[in-house]
C-alpha cells in the first residue's frame, strides 16, 4: 500500500507555468475557492468545487470534496488546482493525491497570482483582486 501523501508530495508551479500547461497539455483548471469567490471572477473554462464553505462559524471543510471532484474528473485526468493564494489548493491537492489522483499540480499564488500576471483579461487587476479575496 502506498504511503500517505502530504504537502511535500505536491508539485507547485507558478501561474506562468500553469497557464502554459492549461494552454497546451490537456490540463484542466479546478478552482477550489468558495462559490461566492468563483462567481465574482474566475479563469475561463474553470470548474468550481469548493474545498471549504463560508459559514457563520467561519470556514468549514467540504466533507464531499473528493466525491464531488470524482463526479467530474477521473483519477488519471491532469488537474491544475487553485484557490485564491495557494493555501486551500495545497490542502485540496493532498486530499486528491491520497484519493488516487495521479496528475495534480498546485498553482502557486492562486487566482490572485493569475490576476497579478495579467491573465484575467481587460478588467483592472485592482477590481479582480478585491473581488477574489476570501471574505467570511
Amino acid at each position: 500500500m502506498d504511503a500517505t501523501k502530504d504537502h511535500q508530495n505536491i508539485l507547485t508551479l507558478d501561474v506562468h507555468a500553469a497557464k502554459d500547461l492549461l494552454d497546451s497539455s490537456g490540463y484542466h483548471y479546478l478552482d477550489v475557492r468558495s462559490v461566492e469567490e468563483f462567481k465574482k471572477s474566475h479563469v475561463e473554462n474553470a470548474i468550481n468545487v469548493p474545498y471549504m464553505f463560508i459559514t457563520e462559524a467561519g470556514r468549514v471543510q467540504n466533507p464531499d470534496f473528493v466525491k464531488q471532484v470524482a463526479e467530474i474528473y477521473k483519477s488519471e485526468d491532469h488537474l491544475i488546482v487553485a484557490c485564491n493564494s495557494g493555501g486551500r489548493s495545497s490542502r485540496a491537492c493532498v486530499d486528491l493525491l491520497n484519493s488516487g489522483y495521479e496528475h495534480i499540480i498546485n498553482m502557486g499564488g492562486g487566482y490572485s497570482g493569475w490576476v497579478d500576471a495579467g491573465f484575467a483579461g481587460n478588467i483592472p487587476a485592482e477590481e479582480l483582486k478585491t473581488s477574489c479575496k476570501f471574505r467570511p
